[in-house]
């Protein structure tokens, strides 16, 4: 059903006045509370509940279509994730079980229809380091700079260009009507920029696919299609070459890595997308991994991908892959036709009658999702599914394969083929390798043995600089281990034998995905993870900046005392991503509030990661029952224009100022409050800047 924009009259109720019957409400065991909108135009709804389990609903009293919400694509209600409501629902009860006691708040963005649950935030004086924000004024703001830069030192506004020279410990400035009160205080006559270090990493994560089209000969590879609807999670053509040609506007953002989806080659057909089954589902983001020794023909060449590479270090900017090394891609028709795996319910007659000379060109009939092509395969032949990958290889409730397990290491991770990465077992290539232009050697080894050959023989050949790797947590530790050290000798080999392409002498990096990690130092730093992606920043630390930026302080102080004293531990902070939410979707009200997020990232200790479009506010694409797929829309290039392009300025210039100086990222944070504004200073070595907030 298509959804409505909220639109709401909420009063302000006393505790205890009625609610009125237009009011949106919140209803948990009859205990009712009134959504009541925020500052940003968010509508909050808070009740505090104890543990048990519940029922919830979200509705005005009459129960209206537009103000009737249900979960659309969920099964249960999950904290800290935006979770998608159909607001003109026929049944609202929705199940909610909690697990501690306390004060719980539920936020619906009425402009994305999508609600937050979580633990209300400290809201006391002490949980921020200002009570109240500065107030912003229309004259200049005089600055006490006497504790960071010398009298007679020519001070620069990063973000306006403006410079004034120290007199008497003080500058005067006004911040630029389109700084959020921001000054990023820097000396002109800087020291020379310093060298690359991860610590000070700005990483620009790119799904390939959906960036941008180099090479339209190949978007059609393997008999791939579109499926003229939404193309939600079909091949878009993004590739390689793409890559290449955008590398200047990668560049301008101050990025000195870029994190790639990776390129190998995925399953060649579609599986049913979504729970409903309601979309064509092919593996363009990268994560349903056929063969590890070959590029995807919809990726590009071998040429295309050395071309890349050296093209970015030419510019200084490194290179990161995405690995798996937790499952393969499903079985899809396309590959059982092409590879002879499996079996089908159909005798040849049957299958061409109902499949198409090509399987993978049948189309759902009336009755029908893209889920029922699984009716025709006949997953119990044992015979013919130990043709697939072997028994050695993998687990999966197909054929005689041992039946996945319980824990993080031996589960069915969304029903993917689980490698047998922890197996002691040496065996040759996977069975249907046989049957396939592979790059693979048919030797005895363990799966995890193949896997890390195949991987770091990727960056022996082409100088891949770094690793980001999935699902972390569900691959045993000694895997890690043996993939960094592995990595790590490929790449000094290709440095020794590329002395004119090398870049440094830096060892090979590597990042991880652990879900729901913050900032902590836990065992994946001694298992060969020199970082961990930071979920905490996203949902906890920038939505503060929103409201003031000074509200940040204690974050960044946190942050920095944990990372930058300790020189074995990182994390990676980021806004957006393609497993959780677009900041811009569910968080941003405005360009404005963009912007604000933007400040809080790039000012950020640590490392930090842009998604792309973060920094041209890509909107959230189409999903079908899977809310993941919208964070994945295609880069809007033709949409660059007007306030899109006034975001990208700023950037531009919070990347180009965050790249000079790496006390952003690694420097001790000294707060400098004085009267009517709020400012903190980094110092790394001899590099100091000064951010000061004025108020907006």
């Amino acid at each position: 059903m298509k959804k409505t924009i909220l639109a709401l009259s909420i009063g302000v109720l006393s505790a205890c006045s009625q609610l009125p019957e237009e009011a949106l409400l919140l209803t948990i065991d009859n205990q009712k509370t009134a959504f009541k909108p925020n500052a940003q135009g968010l509508l909050i709804a808070e009740q505090k509940i104890d543990k048990g389990s519940y029922t919830l609903s979200i509705s005005d009293a009459a129960q209206t279509c537009g103000t009737h919400f249900a979960l659309s694509d969920e099964e249960r209600i999950k904290f800290n994730q935006p979770l998608n409501m159909d607001n003109c629902a026929q049944e609202s009860a929705i199940p909610l079980r909690i697990f501690r006691a306390n004060t719980y708040q539920f936020e619906l963005n009425p402009k994305t229809n999508q609600l937050m649950v979580k633990i209300k935030p400290q809201t006391s004086a002490t949980s921020n380091f200002m009570s109240t924000c500065p107030v912003a004024s229309d004259t200049p703001k005089t600055i006490n700079v006497s504790q960071t830069f010398a009298n007679g030192s020519v001070i620069r506004d990063a973000l306006t260009g403006q410079t004034t020279t120290v007199n008497d410990g003080h500058i005067t400035l006004q911040p630029g009507t389109t700084s959020q009160g921001l000054l990023l205080l820097e000396e002109v006559e800087a020291a020379p920029l310093a060298p690359f270090s991860w610590d000070n990493a700005i990483v620009y994560f790119v799904m390939t696919d959906r960036f941008y089209n180099g090479n339209p000969e190949n978007d059609h590879s393997y008999g791939r299609s579109k499926d003229n609807q939404q193309e939600i999670a079909t091949f878009h053509g993004g590739d390689l070459a793409g890559l290449t040609k955008k590398l200047d506007y990668i560049e301008s953002l101050g990025v000195n890595a870029i994190w790639i989806t990776s390129p190998l080659e995925q399953i060649h057909g579609w599986v049913g997308g979504g729970d409903k089954g309601d979309f064509k589902h092919y593996g363009y983001h990268g994560y349903y991994h056929q063969d590890w020794t070959k590029l995807d023909a919809n990726m590009g060449t071998e040429e295309e991908l050395r071309t890349f590479v050296d093209t970015a270090h030419q510019k200084g900017i490194r290179i990161i892959w995405d690995v798996v090394m937790n499952h393969t891609g499903y079985a899809t028709l396309a590959d059982m036709q092409t590879f002879g795996f499996g079996k089908l319910y159909l005798d040849d007659q049957e299958a061409k009658k109902i499949l198409g000379e090509k399987w993978t060109d049948w189309q759902p009939k009336s009755g029908q999702s893209w889920h029922s092509f699984n009716d025709y395969i006949n997953y119990r032949d044992s015979q013919a599914w130990e043709k697939w990958w072997g028994k050695a290889w993998i687990r999966t409730d197909i054929g005689n394969y041992d039946t996945p397990g319980y824990n993080d290491i031996t589960m069915s991770l969304n029903y993917l083929p689980d490698l047998k990465t922890e197996s002691t077992q040496k065996t040759g290539l996977p069975n249907f390798f046989h049957n396939k232009d592979t790059g693979a050697q048919d030797e005895l080894k363990t799966p995890r043995e193949h896997l890390i050959t195949w991987l770091s023989d990727w960056v022996r050949e082409y100088g891949i600089d770094g690793f980001r790797v999935d699902t972390a947590k569900h691959v045993e530790m000694e895997a890690w281990d043996q993939l960094k050290t592995s990595a790590s000798q490929a790449l000094a080999e290709w440095k020794q034998n590329h002395p004119d392409k090398a870049l440094d002498d830096l060892p090979f990096w590597m990042t991880g995905e652990v879900w729901a990690h913050g900032v902590v130092k836990t065992p994946y730093f001694d298992h060969g993870f020199d970082s961990i992606i930071n979920f905490e920043f996203q949902s906890e630390v920038a939505p503060k900046a929103l409201t003031c930026f000074a509200h940040l302080d204690r974050d960044y102080k946190r942050y920095a005392e944990s990372i930058n004293n300790d020189p074995e531990f990182n994390v990676l902070s980021y806004l957006s991503s393609h497993d959780t939410a677009l900041f811009w979707a569910a968080r941003s009200r405005s360009i404005d509030d963009q912007k604000r997020a933007a400040n809080a990232l790039m000012l950020a200790p640590g490392a930090v990661q842009i998604y792309y479009g973060d920094e041209i506010a890509r909107d959230f694409g189409p999903t079908g029952s899977d809310s993941h797929q919208g964070t994945r829309s295609s880069m809007p290039w033709e949409a660059i224009e007007g306030e899109r392009l006034e975001l990208l300025n700023h950037w531009q210039k919070l990347g180009e100022f965050r790249q000079r100086h790496p006390a952003v990222a690694k420097g001790k944070h000294i707060t400098r409050q004085q009267e009517g504004y709020y400012a903190f200073e980094r110092q790394y070595q001899d590099d100091k800047v000064l951010i000061v907030y004025t108020g907006e």
